[in-house]
């Protein structure tokens, strides 16, 4: 499924990137926030962010999200991916 968003101009021109990194990082920006929220499981989440699960666990750090701050709701459906 692709998602159109219509991002101002001055938005890239003060974050300084490019088109494409700005889905990424916009991408990455979801995930972690509907991770962060309990929406998304890590795995779904970092599908969504389109990287490895490692890789999205270990960039919740430049967010400040807490990888192991998870509730009993949220580790057990952690376990039940893993």
């Amino acid at each position: 499924m692709t998602i159109v968003l219509d991002i101002p101009s001055e938005a890239l021109l003060a974050l300084n990137v490019t088109h494409e990194e700005a889905g990424e990082a916009l991408r990455m920006a979801a995930a972690v926030k509907l991770f962060e929220l309990g929406r998304l499981s890590s795995g779904a989440a970092a599908r969504l962010a389109g990287v490895p699960r490692t890789v999205f666990l270990f960039r919740l750090a430049d967010y400040g999200v807490d990888t192991f701050n998870l509730t009993a709701e949220a580790l057990q459906r952690e376990a039940h991916v893993a």
